[in-house]
């Protein structure tokens, strides 16, 4: 698909095609695409407000910011940012934005050239237009995955597979969720294609857990599959901040819960549940007997729009994302203590602390005990939020994230 030229705006500016400052997520399993026209939300709107488009000082250009660049395959927004700006949260303002933009996003593609314009003390980029590609159409279908050709905000391949799995559930909600009970050769484990029994209403009819899994108009037919759900503790406090649910697959409802009326061996009526039948469509790994089944929630379209946090926000790692991991590294997944009623929302970028060490004071002779103060460890995006919990990529560190390690606005 090619580029879309920009719309010139008052001052005889050229804004760059904002796949920074609006970029909407694509699926990398999605076909192509035509731009839907996305809603704006409330958070998104006040971004767009805050920020100018008149560019950023020179004073928050990179040192050795080029005048021009070539944007290659495998770049990412956040790279190109850093390549132009100390604080590449910023790069909205560099590169210009508006209302428009956002709700009907453009990307930019590997083969333009970036052209950095400066004026006034301040700086912003352009797209050289001479580069836009001209493209003759014939009366044929032409297909192109959109995911693939336009670079992305981060490195998406890192939380493509988080957005659709990534799961956090308060006591009420664990405690009411189905449970597969059986298969129909009494199997342990089960796999795509395979089918299985499961069951959404426990207890006695006086005083019922959850809610019968249903083939009626108004509920799911898509749960999504999941198992040990563990605690997310505050650091600081010990509260429960919400289950963090292990994904492990996706099921169709083919027949509904229900009771059934037969007769016992001594001539008399009894109730006996019929649990409802289940097919199991993804498996990510081997599912079993026990795993706990909730509604798939619609597929989300976020928009990343990199800025600094406002409210300030300040909290710590809850835990990190994968079996047996102590530390974090440069592009892993960490949960943290805010959530969206907190005022967290995705794209926001907050700077990792680290604490300081105690030693001793070798140069004193009574060797008093010495706490180091804590020092900057690098940056992370927020990508998904829950309500008390949310989920950010590290972009840049310099030592590994413990559970525990706070946070701060950038």
């Amino acid at each position: 698909m090619p580029a879309v030229k920009p719309d010139r705006p008052a001052g005889g500016r050229r804004d760059l095609l904002a796949g920074a400052a609006g970029f909407t997520l694509l699926w990398a399993a999605a076909p192509a695409l035509a731009f839907p026209d996305y809603p704006i939300t409330a958070g998104q709107r006040g971004t767009a407000q805050r920020v100018a488009q008149a560019g950023v000082p020179l004073s928050e250009l990179s040192p050795n910011a080029p005048e021009r660049y070539r944007i290659k395959r495998g770049d990412t927004l956040w790279d190109i940012s850093g390549l132009y700006l100390r604080r590449p949260w910023r790069w909205p303002e560099l590169w210009g934005m508006n209302l428009q933009q956002i709700r009907n996003p453009h990307l930019i593609f590997p083969g333009q050239w970036l052209v950095l314009n400066k004026a006034d003390g301040r700086a912003w980029l352009s797209l050289e237009q001479k580069d836009l590609p001209v493209v003759r159409l014939s009366p044929r279908v032409r297909s192109e995955n959109l995911a693939e050709a336009a670079i992305p905000p981060i490195p998406l391949d890192k939380i493509l597979p988080f957005l659709n799995e990534a799961l956090v559930v308060d006591e009420g909600t664990l405690a009411g969720a189905a449970r597969l009970v059986a298969t129909p050769e009494n199997r342990v484990l089960l796999s795509q294609g395979d089918r299985a029994y499961a069951r959404g209403q426990y207890g006695d009819s006086e005083r019922p857990q959850g809610l019968p899994l249903r083939l009626e108009a108004g509920s799911p037919r898509l749960l999504r599959i999941f198992r040990n759900a563990v605690a997310l503790k505050d650091p600081g406090s010990g509260e429960i901040l919400g289950y963090e649910a292990q994904y492990v697959g996706q099921a169709e409802l083919a027949r509904s819960e229900d009771i059934v009326v037969s007769t016992g061996p001594d001539g008399q009526p009894r109730q006996q549940v019929m649990p409802a039948t289940v097919d199991i469509t993804v498996a990510k790994e081997e599912v079993r007997i026990g795993d706990r089944l909730l509604p798939a929630p619609p597929p989300e379209w976020p928009v990343f729009i990199p800025h600094a946090p406002d409210p300030e926000q300040q909290g710590q790692v809850v835990s990190i994302y994968g079996n047996a991991v102590r530390y974090a590294g440069q592009s892993q997944i960490v949960a943290i203590n805010r959530g969206a009623r907190d005022g967290v929302e995705p794209g926001q970028v907050l700077a990792l602390l680290k604490e300081g060490g105690v030693l001793r004071d070798k140069t004193d002779p009574d060797k008093p005990e010495l706490r180091l103060p804590g020092e900057r460890n690098g940056l992370m995006m927020v990508f998904r939020t829950f309500e008390r919990v949310s989920y950010a990529l590290l972009l840049q560190i310099t030592d590994g994230v413990k559970v525990g390690d706070r946070f701060s606005n950038p």
